[in-house]
């Protein structure tokens, strides 16, 4: 039965596809749970046994696109080291909530490499995040303030990063709370998740 080997076998190619999946869902979740865009601008779409939802909004899918798009490249490179979702007040710019994910790519992984591990359990791992983010306004304080939002992402030293991308610096929260979230591994890539967020008076 060598079918069912492969069946159960997880590459670069395809530990990028569900890593970049999560990104879409896990960003779009966030936006929507902490109410940075309106809730009508958001569809329901149905994965990993769950209900997302995801934006209608045509120039913040854009965005959105364009950040999986280059984080591909960055996780079948082995390059990235995180993303950060930071939100922040529109009005006085201050950070009011950090969104972290640590990535750890296994850099001995070649395009060739086929890990024993199921898209079945994996997609469980990943359910079980976004579970979390969407259960994370139970705990987060109410933001009282209209905020946007942006994408950080850290990248290996070295590396040449596109023109539409920008420095910046790290965006922390001053006087903050953190939760850590849950992880999940495709045995190639891991994620950590966890959320610092400002400290109600």
């Amino acid at each position: 039965m060598a079918g069912l080997k492969t069946q159960n076998a997880i590459t670069l190619k395809g530990s990028t596809k569900l890593v970049t999946e999560f990104f879409n869902y896990g960003i779009n979740s966030i936006l929507y749970q902490r109410g940075i865009y309106p809730p009508e601008s958001f569809t329901r779409v149905q994965d990993y046994g769950l209900t997302l939802l995801v934006s209608t909004d045509e120039q913040l899918k854009e965005y959105i696109n364009n950040v999986i798009t280059q984080i591909r490249e960055w996780l079948m490179n082995m390059t990235v080291q995180k993303l950060v979702v930071v939100v922040k007040s529109v009005h006085t710019n201050e950070v009011m909530e950090r969104w972290q994910f640590d990535i750890e790519c296994d850099k001995t992984v070649t395009a060739d490499t086929k890990r024993n591990k199921s898209e079945k359990e994996i997609k469980e791992g990943i359910k079980s995040v976004i579970r979390q983010i969407t259960a994370s306004v139970t705990f987060l304080p109410l933001l009282e303030t209209a905020c946007s939002f942006d994408i950080l992402v850290y990248t290996d030293k070295d590396l040449d990063v596109p023109e539409s991308w920008g420095e910046s610096g790290p965006h922390f929260v001053v006087n903050s709370e953190e939760v850590r979230l849950r992880s999940f591994t495709t045995t190639i890539h891991k994620v950590d998740a966890m959320v610092t967020y400002k400290k109600t008076d």
